[in-house]
């Protein structure tokens, strides 16, 4: 009866410490991620002179491949 007793409280208490230590351990983590890589991650385009983040949009542009045709420099650098 007795080691009974011993092995159930044991288990209960290996189980919550396993609870509180995976809790703990990912509340410290969101906590460093987001004191290691808070806002000085940003590009700078992305705040004003002050350090605060712009509130307005910010444009972006992407230039498909073979846009600009090098043949048409090659062509002016010959004559």
């Amino acid at each position: 009866m007795e080691l009974s007793i011993v092995l159930t409280f044991t288990i209960l208490f290996c189980v919550m410490f396993l609870f509180i230590g995976l809790v703990g351990g990912w509340i410290f983590k969101q906590y460093q991620v987001e004191r290691i890589y808070g806002i000085h991650n940003i590009h700078p385009e992305f705040l004003d002179n002050n350090g605060n983040i712009v509130p307005d949009e910010v444009l972006a542009v992407r230039f498909e491949e073979g846009f600009f045709d090098n043949e048409d420099l090659e062509e002016d650098e010959d004559n």
